[in-house]
């Protein structure tokens, strides 16, 4: 009966769709299932009475350390234990693998702790899924260019960091294309998208570092300028950004290229919000378009 009932066991746990790794009190394997062996590389054969830590390296990554052994962790303690948020299992070939779940001790009936289980799955896919996530919700899908957003988070920052530092100066540009319109009804938003890819490249390479260009939307652009110097630093590359989009783009033989009305404002008045600096460089920017575009105006 007892042997019906363990073959029960075994069946089910071979079943499972996570690894499953359980250990005797000393912290040295004594089973693994199938899922277990697929995902570390090693057989139960080979594993069986070795340490856990030599089977099931783990890595937690968030402090690049390696992790001890936790069927002893747990036994010792008594209680289950959630494998860190950037645990890293390195099978047995050396390959990398993020893994998630937990690993629990063992009681008998009489409540004594007579080993541990570790139950994991491989959550590459779903990392991968949630840094996806995470980066649409910041990036401009077109462009790749920081969004709204982030643009509008990392200003909160910059913001912050001049009301700790008086001598901290930023700037943000506002930036609309004169033109972009005509091109896109004269080629097609297919044309379109394709030249705004290249305006963001050119804008990359007039800047820092350090410094953030952003798609507000359309064709808008904004750009911070951290830790500079005062507001000719702040004009230098807006007439730099000028400059560069003088310079035709060649998209399907055709030798395209815009101007920029740009709105300029800075940190010499204490603002407290992103939302009112970057109405003021808005309206520096329309101020510029009435200048008659291709030009830079200071708020």
């Amino acid at each position: 009966m007892l042997y019906e009932e363990k073959q029960r066991l075994a069946a089910i746990i071979n079943s499972m769709g996570s690894a499953v790794i359980v250990t005797y009190t000393n912290g040295c394997i004594q089973m693994m299932n199938p899922m277990a062996e697929l995902i570390t590389g090693w057989k139960q054969s080979e594993a069986f009475g070795k340490d856990l830590v030599e089977v099931v390296s783990l890595i937690d990554k968030d402090v690049g350390e390696k992790i001890e052994n936790l069927a002893i962790y747990v036994m010792e303690a008594g209680e289950v234990l959630n494998l860190p948020e950037n645990c890293t299992l390195i099978t047995k070939d050396g390959e990398e693998i993020a893994v998630g779940d937990n690993i629990a001790p063992i009681r008998d009936q009489n409540g004594n702790i007579i080993g541990a289980v570790l139950v994991f799955q491989d959550i590459t896919k779903r990392k991968q899924t949630e840094a996806q996530l995470l980066h649409n919700a910041f990036y401009d899908g077109l462009t790749e260019l920081p969004n709204r957003v982030l643009f509008l988070d990392r200003l909160r920052q910059t913001i912050e960091r001049s009301k700790r530092r008086s001598d901290y100066y930023f700037a943000v540009l506002f930036l609309d294309l004169d033109g972009f319109k005509k091109i896109n009804d004269r080629f097609g938003h297919g044309m379109g998208d394709d030249f705004l890819v290249a305006i963001a490249r050119r804008l990359e390479s007039c800047l820092r570092g350090g410094d953030t260009v952003a798609r507000f939307g359309g064709d808008e652009f904004t750009v911070l300028l951290e830790d500079i110097k005062d507001i000719s630093d702040a004009t230098n590359v807006a007439n730099r950004i000028q400059d560069s989009l003088r310079l035709p783009v060649n998209l399907n033989g055709y030798q395209l290229s815009t101007t920029a009305s740009i709105g300029i404002t800075w940190n010499f008045s204490n603002y407290e919000e992103p939302a009112t600096l970057l109405r003021d460089a808005d309206i520096a920017m329309y101020r510029a378009k009435r200048q008659g575009k291709a030009t830079y105006a200071i708020f």
